[in-house]
This record gives C-alpha cells, sequence and structure tokens, in this order.
C-alpha cells in the first residue's frame, strides 16, 4: 500500500474508531507484499502448490504421496475444519461496528444504568442483521422476519439486545420454539423450501396456533421484505425492566427507529432481486457505510411502572402483544450509529454471539414467558456452536475488565497468574462486589402462587391486535398483505392446511377471510404503519439512481442532474450499452467518453430506486432499439419508482415505453422549456441546461419547480403507490 493509502486508512480508522475496535486490534494481522508464508506453527513453507510424493530420478513420472508430509496434511487439516455449526435460526447475517449515546439523563427516572443516562459516554457496539428461516446460504429478499441484535460493550459489562424487525413474536411461551422452528424451517422429507415460509407446515402450524395470528400479520405484509437493513425498525420484542436509583422498577420495550423512514421492497421486485443478486442487503449496507452514509437509529423506550402492570387489556408480558403509543408513548433518549465495516466476516459476523440474559446493572428480566426460556437456550446454543469459552473470543469480549474463577474448557485463551482459582479464598482475589460498588443485584420481588403449566387470562385473546395492526395499515399496504397471503397459501399443496388458516383470517376480518381482500374499519393505533416513520425532512440519503444512457447522450445536462443529486448524498451509476467509455452529443468534449459503471444486462432496474434518462436524439434512438432498456424503464414504472426524463428522453417514455394515465411534458410547450410536469412520480422536462442547473437549488419539498428538485422529491417518497391503487402498474407487462 501507498504510503498516501496508509495516511489515508489511519485517518478513516481515526475517525471510526471505538475502545471495541481499538480492543480488536491486538488480534488483528494486516498481511504485506513479500510477506514470507509459514505454517500455524511458524515454520516457513518453500512450496505450497505440491504435496511430499515419491518421484523418479528423471522426474517422468511421480509416485504416492507421503503422509509424512506435514505442511500438506496441515493445509488439509485445517480447511476441513473450517466451518463450524451454523446458526439454527438467523444463520445468514450481515454486521457492522458502531456507537451509542444517549442525548442527556432523562432515562434516569426509569434506570441508574449509565449506558442509558450518561451522555458524556459513547458506547461502541456491534450490530448483526439476519434472516431467521433460511441457511447462510439463501438470498437476503426473501419474505422474512429479520434480526436486529445489538450487543453493546459498555464499562459495566456486555449488554445484548437480541431483538427482531418485528415488535411482536409468532409463540408466547419459549417451550414453543422448537415447534414454530422445526414448522418454518424447511420440511423434513425433503428438505425444501429454503428461504421462505410458503409451505405446507408452516401455515399447518400457525392455522393451528392462533397466537401467531398477529405476528403472522405483520410478516405478510410490508415489513416481511425491507428495501434495506437501513430502513427498519429495531425491537428488543420481549419485555424487560428497568430500576432506578430509588430501587422502583419499570417494564420497559426497546425501540430502534431508522432516520431514513421504514421502506419495503414490492413482492415481484423482491422476487427477482433474490436471483439477480442474493446478496443485495449485504451490499447496501457496506455500500452506505464506505461512503459515508452512516445508518443511524433513533433508541427510544416505552416504559409502565410496576404499579400499572395489570391495567391493560393485553398482558403487558406477552410477546405476541404490542404496547400502543396512544397507550404507552415512545421516549428517543439516543441514537445508535454504524460507521465501520468489520476487517473479516467469520471472526467478526460469523462468530459474534449474543444472549438476552446479558443486562447490565441498572436493566433486569420480566417474567415474559418467551424471555425466560430466550435467557436459557440463547446461552446454551452459544456453547454448542463456539464452545465453552465463546466469550473470550475478540468480537465477544467484553472492553472492561474481566475476572472470575471460570477455568479451563475447549478453546481457552484466557491465562491467569494466580495459584487461587476459587471463593472464598486466602488472597481475597475475585471477592463479589457490593450493590454500592457495582455489582449486579436482582431485584427483589413477593411471588405465591400455585405451581402448573399455564398462562394468565389475558394471553388468549389472539386477534385483537392482529385487526388492530391490519386497521392500520394504508390501502397499498392492505392490498399487499392480501396479495402475500395469497401467495403464500397457493404454495400449500394440502386443502386442509389453506381452509383452517381462512378459518383464522375470519376472526382478524370477515372481508380478509372472503377473498384474502379489503378493506376494513376499526380501532387504529399509531407507529403500525411505514407512513408514520416517514422523516420529517425528505431525504434521498443513499439512495441508487441508475441513469441510462448510450452514445449521443447529453453529458452536460446528465452531469448537472447527476450533481444535484449527489450533492443530497445520493449515489448515482451510469448504465450503458457496455462497460466502456459512453461517447456525448456532438460538441460535447469529454475526451474518449463517459464510463459506464455498468452495462444493461448486467444489472436491473429491480437495483435501483430511481431511473433518469438524459436527453440525446442519437442516445434515445439506441435505447429504443434495446428491448432490455424498454423493460428496464416498465419494470421500474410497475415498481412503483421514480423516473425522470429530460428532452428527447420524454419522447422514448411517450412513443416507446409508453406509460398508461401519466402525464408527460408535451412537445407543444415552447421549444428549450425547462417546465417541470410531475405525474404518478414520473418527472419530465424539456430541457436542462447550465441557467436550468444554476435556478434548481436543489430543494427536497413537494411543489418545487426545478426539476431535480422535482425527482429528488420523488425518490425521497421511497415509491409512488398511487401508481398501483389506481390500477396504471396492472397496465403494464413487467
Amino acid at each position: 500500500m501507498s504510503s498516501i493509502g496508509q495516511s489515508v486508512e489511519k485517518v478513516i480508522i481515526t475517525m471510526t474508531s471505538t475502545e471495541k475496535v481499538v480492543d480488536l486490534q491486538r488480534d488483528i494481522q494486516e498481511p504485506r507484499a513479500n510477506q514470507p508464508l509459514t505454517t500455524d506453527h511458524g515454520v516457513k513453507v518453500a512450496d505450497t502448490d505440491n504435496w511430499l510424493k515419491i518421484v523418479d530420478e528423471d522426474g517422468s513420472y511421480s509416485g504416492p504421496s507421503l503422509l509424512e508430509d506435514q505442511i500438506g496434511r496441515e493445509k488439509i487439516h485445517r480447511f476441513d475444519h473450517e466451518r463450524i455449526p451454523e446458526r439454527v435460526v438467523h444463520a445468514r447475517g450481515t454486521g457492522a461496528h458502531g456507537y451509542f449515546k444517549v442525548f442527556d439523563d432523562r432515562a434516569s427516572k426509569y434506570t441508574f444504568a449509565p449506558v442509558l443516562t450518561d451522555s458524556s459516554r459513547t458506547t461502541p457496539v456491534f450490530l448483526r442483521f439476519s434472516t431467521v428461516q433460511g441457511s447462510r446460504g439463501s438470498a437476503d429478499a426473501v419474505r422474512d422476519v429479520r434480526g436486529f441484535a445489538v450487543k453493546f460493550y459498555t464499562e459495566e459489562g456486555n449488554w445484548d439486545i437480541v431483538g427482531n424487525d418485528i415488535p411482536v413474536f409468532f409463540i408466547q411461551d419459549a417451550i414453543k420454539f422448537p415447534d414454530f422452528v422445526h414448522a418454518v424451517k424447511p420440511e423434513p422429507h425433503n428438505d425444501v423450501p429454503q428461504g421462505q415460509s410458503a409451505h405446507n407446515n408452516f401455515w399447518d402450524f400457525v392455522g393451528l396456533q392462533p397466537e401467531s395470528a398477529h405476528m403472522v400479520m405483520w410478516v405478510m405484509s410490508d415489513r416481511g421484505v425491507p428495501r434495506s437493513f437501513r430502513m427498519m425498525q429495531g425491537f428488543g420484542v420481549n419485555t424487560f425492566t428497568l430500576q432506578n436509583a430509588a430501587g422502583q422498577r419499570h417494564f420497559v420495550k426497546f425501540h430502534f427507529i431508522p432516520e431514513l423512514g421504514v421502506h419495503s421492497l414490492l413482492w415481484d421486485e423482491a422476487l427477482k432481486i433474490n436471483g439477480q443478486d442474493p446478496d443485495f442487503h449485504r451490499k447496501d449496507l457496506s455500500e452506505a457505510i464506505e461512503s459515508g452514509a452512516y445508518p443511524k437509529w433513533k433508541f427510544a423506550i416505552q416504559t409502565i411502572p410496576e404499579s400499572r402492570e395489570h391495567e391493560f387489556p393485553f398482558d403487558i408480558l406477552d410477546a405476541t402483544k404490542v404496547w400502543p403509543q396512544e397507550d404507552v408513548p415512545l421516549e428517543e433518549i439516543g441514537e445508535l450509529v454504524l460507521n465501520r465495516v468489520v476487517d473479516e466476516f467469520f471472526p467478526e459476523t460469523e462468530q459474534v454471539a449474543f444472549c438476552t440474559s446479558h443486562v447490565v446493572p441498572g436493566i433486569g428480566f420480566s417474567d415474559d414467558p418467551l424471555l425466560q426460556g430466550r435467557n436459557f437456550s440463547y446461552f446454551d446454543t452459544q456453547i454448542s456452536r463456539l464452545g465453552i469459552n465463546w466469550e473470550e473470543l475478540p468480537i465477544n469480549r467484553p472492553i472492561c475488565p474481566v475476572l472470575n474463577h471460570n477455568r479451563d474448557g475447549k478453546s481457552r485463551h484466557r491465562i491467569v497468574k494466580s495459584d487461587v482459582n476459587y471463593w472464598p479464598n486466602r488472597k481475597d482475589i475475585g471477592r463479589p462486589v457490593p450493590k454500592e460498588e457495582g455489582g449486579y443485584v436482582e431485584i427483589a420481588e413477593r411471588l405465591n402462587g400455585i405451581k402448573t403449566r399455564a398462562r394468565g387470562s389475558k394471553f388468549k385473546d389472539h386477534f385483537t391486535q392482529a385487526q388492530l395492526f391490519y386497521n392500520s395499515l394504508a390501502t397499498y399496504e392492505k392490498a399487499h398483505l392480501v396479495s402475500a397471503i395469497g401467495f403464500e397459501l397457493s404454495h400449500c399443496e394440502d386443502p386442509v392446511v389453506y381452509k383452517s388458516y381462512i378459518d383464522v383470517l375470519n376472526n382478524i376480518d370477515f372481508d380478509l377471510a372472503k377473498a384474502v381482500a379489503v378493506k376494513v374499519n376499526g380501532e387504529k393505533s399509531k407507529g403500525l404503519s411505514q407512513l408514520d416513520f416517514l422523516p420529517k425532512e425528505p431525504t434521498i440519503v443513499s439512495r441508487r439512481i441508475a441513469i441510462l444512457i448510450s452514445d449521443g447522450f447529453n453529458a452536460v445536462e446528465m452531469q448537472a442532474v447527476r450533481a444535484a443529486l449527489t450533492s443530497a448524498k445520493a449515489v448515482c451509476y451510469l448504465i450503458g450499452p457496455r462497460r466502456n467509455h459512453i461517447r456525448p452529443m456532438t460538441g460535447q468534449d469529454f475526451g474518449p467518453g463517459v464510463f459506464a459503471d455498468h452495462h444493461f444486462d448486467s444489472q436491473r432496474s429491480t437495483l435501483f430506486d430511481a431511473i433518469y434518462i438524459p436527453s440525446g436524439e442519437e442516445h434515445v434512438k439506441t435505447l429504443a432499439n434495446n428491448g432490455r432498456v424498454v423493460h428496464w424503464v416498465r419494470e421500474a414504472f410497475g415498481h412503483c419508482k421514480a423516473i425522470a426524463a429530460v428532452g428527447e428522453g420524454v419522447e422514448f417514455l411517450r412513443d416507446v415505453v409508453r406509460l398508461p394515465g401519466i402525464d408527460l411534458f408535451a412537445p407543444s410547450r415552447a421549444h428549450g422549456s425547462d417546465d417541470v410536469v410531475a405525474s404518478y412520480g414520473v418527472v419530465t422536462t424539456g430541457q436542462y441546461s447550465i441557467s436550468s442547473a444554476v435556478a434548481d437549488v436543489l430543494k427536497i419539498a413537494p411543489d418545487t419547480r426545478g426539476f431535480a428538485s422535482n425527482f429528488a422529491f420523488q425518490i425521497s417518497q421511497h415509491r409512488c403507490y398511487e401508481r398501483e391503487l389506481d390500477g396504471l402498474t396492472e397496465q403494464v407487462a413487467f
């Protein structure tokens, strides 16, 4: 690496460094050019391409390979043992480093935990996103729950929030977890399907287990196919407790609210992305972080005083229920930022391990029956997957001092120089710590009752909140949910399964059950529809814009539009007929041309948030004769994405693509007009000159006059779902 490159790398490391990143440095090896190859025991290797064998004297033939070749055996042995057991669920994931800060001490009325009350602290975090059903080799954009697991490396020890992107779960009691996972996983007789719940066993289980009805509504909604990990909420799911300095206890739910809003893919789009780019979400996360568009979430809590536990019509310890914000408001207390990708996937993302039982003083557990089982299960599964000393692995070890009398076991790393390994001992080593000095002490509570296998009476209402969720959705969200359930049930071959779930739907809404179809009136709640999370200020940060070009395009105009969009931190890609230089229109001097990032056949519209077609007569004629390009635009239109065109590009939309029901810039307007027409997310104008660009100071807001500003606003809305609701997308084959 050049000295300049090393300097830049050092600056980046400094800017994104946390105590945990510094801690990891002692285990990081950075290979150099010409650094010698060695065995694991440090001996330099002379030949890594040929196994030691018997060869005749003139070298014309070789005989048997020799078992004595330690170098060859070590290379093969190490390869044979590279894989560890994958997670039973959440096997496919990706992660990143970052930090967490609270705004002030507003949460001190609930907890004395410094991580939630001390605004002078910057707490390192590692966040792992994942899908649930599929294996490590499955695709990113499947319909599924997404894991949202955060490890906070606090000064008091590690605190793990092992959450999801959905606030509820399929079951109420942890004893049902093996049944649920067996049902949702590929069926045992043929190991099919992979990465989806559209099969007999899953729908059989949820049809016979009505407590799952609320969760099924969430997964079958747009929440099941997020646009990006960066555009998902995160939830702690379970009910935890907080204790303040006065010894008062509150029940608490944890929330992460994305800065970019909550957005999803369309189902057709997700299906295509799974084939076109199975790593779409993984790449999206690293692309954003490496470009400086750091993903951010507001951290919020909902709290209920212990004295009010039984005041609600639902049991607040039931993991299949939300706490409606009208009853229990959200309080934003901090912010989580991801600003650093991992250095190596396996030792960080694959070996990171979370436990719901990992809490710090000031944070505790409730009697949530799902949480009680998770506290046992997660610790147990990490031992099975990584060994008893899994907490000594670099990514899992705390940044605070660790000392105890645990010893030995497989893969022990820590070396303790002491002749005592028990308590009490004559040297007062490893003494227990009283609460006043920071020791963890459980909150005392009085319990009495009958030992039995049962659940509280409020746990028996399975449909009220499922209906509340459905009622709270926007019209287009309801339509998507109906289509999703129809798709899933159509893959169930056993009619008993299909019919039983129709009976469950009938408990939620009669019209929904009838056709797995339309509208219902009733109570609604804030924070359930994705529309409730649009950013307060419209933004196009990290949105991917495809600019379709061919020889003879207007490069000056393209540069002006691209500059406007990238000034708002959008990411623009030039897509052309070849991955090489594309010649601008006559009279524009760009040397050999502008280099295209991709060619039309190597990418698809599904991988972008919007499309822009510059002007240029020759360029547009080429686009018009390319069926792939026409499909690009029609597909983007069918997926309700923002589309923009200038000059001859508008004629391409009108005469070749033929978008139905869209008002476009009319040729009858004055020649060279820069008036802007916006219709159903399609933005067009006659020209975009230097003077147009000067006047078009980018402002992302509705009813702006400038072309780039108008286009940016349409992109910021994520999708124009009115296009779908008014039946325009049905008129285009894509």
